[in-house]
């Protein structure tokens, strides 16, 4: 009976290899692989320690306005076009000019820019309009009435400045297309214009499409960073959606799931718990990995010439962090946690033999029980 019991467990050892497992062990993902052959593997491995923890923290992402020409306030914003409403006021210095009035020695004129981009005045007939700011306008029709009015003197106002519209939809409170004021509009002031976000500032992207450039930011980082908030032009179209932030678990985890972000911030620490913390007699504590994406320049200030290896500007990073030593608890508390990030924990190297034992559990106990009723 012996003999059969070691013939047995002689046999599932050689077939341990085969017990199912949870992913490849920490032994399996080592930086000799990664950074011997970049190519092959095409990611970066990046221990977790204070050095990286402080270049995470003082990076800064290239700003979201750098996906668009800059737009000062005095800019094409300024600028008038077709069916643009006006209010031309026009002075004589007589009683008696082409413009006097038994009220008083002006008129105000109202005009629309039409389709050609012009405006009709009297006695300076028509006078381009479109394309022109309000004071090269004013200065236009003024030049236009010298030498027939008794110097005058032009102003322009702008009842309705109809072509510098931008269009704002999705999930804000009243969707719609916003015309600009003279002094121009910023990308913040147009969503609240609309009513504002309907969900949380950090669950919310925007979206700018302006011709072809198109570039996206979350709206918190519109008022965290001020030179995202963008000066606007005439025609943008502007996308707010609601994008919940989530980042999965896998390995050896008590709960492999897609979690949610329930708050603006989470710390890889707090990522861990929310799934359970690490799976007991499973869970290798020196292989928890964090996998994501990184700017170029990022790994580059993480690695060095490493980052040359890589030719996209997004390159896959792989986070390593040992929760053997102490001082990594700390460190899993300040590494902050990204939209779509993978926390994998690797098994232990004893974890397939516990497994063995778990399976021959059974079996050596029913054995014990016949070798007691044959003696």
């Amino acid at each position: 009976m012996r003999f059969l019991v070691i013939t047995f467990c002689s046999l599932v050892l050689a077939a341990c290899a085969g017990l199912p497992g949870q992913g490849p062990a920490a032994i399996t993902i080592s930086s000799e692989d990664i950074e011997g052959d970049a190519v092959r593997n095409s990611y970066a491995l990046v221990t977790v320690d204070r050095e990286s923890i402080s270049t995470l923290h003082a990076y800064r992402p290239k700003p979201f306005s750098a996906h668009f020409r800059k737009v000062s306030a005095g800019g094409r914003a300024t600028r008038l076009g077709i069916g643009d409403r006006l209010m031309v006021t026009i002075w004589e210095a007589a009683p008696d000019g082409l413009f006097s009035t038994t009220d008083g020695k002006q008129v105000t004129v109202p005009a629309v820019v039409d389709e050609a981009g012009y405006i009709f005045i009297p006695y300076a007939g028509r006078v381009r309009a479109a394309d022109r700011s309000v004071e090269n306008l004013r200065a236009a029709i003024e030049e236009r009435l010298k030498g027939k009015a008794i110097e005058p003197q032009v102003l322009v106002m702008v009842e309705g400045n109809e072509s510098s519209g931008v269009v704002v939809v999705g999930d804000v409170t009243k969707p719609g297309q916003y015309t600009m004021s003279v002094r121009g509009m910023r990308l913040l002031e147009a969503i609240a214009r609309a009513g504002g976000s309907r969900e949380a500032t950090y669950e919310t992207v925007v979206t700018l499409k302006r011709g072809g450039a198109s570039g996206e930011a979350r709206l918190v980082d519109l008022i965290e960073y001020p030179e995202n908030n963008i000066w606007l032009t005439p025609g943008d179209n502007v996308l707010v959606t609601h994008k919940p932030r989530t980042f999965s678990a896998f390995g050896a985890v008590k709960e492999t799931k897609l979690v949610p972000f329930k708050t603006e911030s989470v710390s890889l620490a707090e990522g861990l718990a929310q799934v359970g913390g690490l799976k007991d007699f499973f869970a290798d504590a020196a292989g928890i990995f964090l996998f994501r994406f990184e700017d170029r320049e990022l790994v580059r200030k993480l690695k060095g010439e490493v980052a040359d290896k890589f030719h996209t500007a997004r390159v896959p990073v792989v986070y390593k962090l040992n929760l053997r030593q102490a001082e990594a608890f700390f460190l899993a508390r300040s590494f902050g946690m990204r939209d779509k990030d993978i926390i994998y924990v690797a098994n232990h190297p004893t974890a397939e033999f516990g497994k063995f034992l778990q399976i021959i559990g059974p079996l050596l106990s029913n054995v014990n029980t016949a070798n007691a009723l044959v003696d």
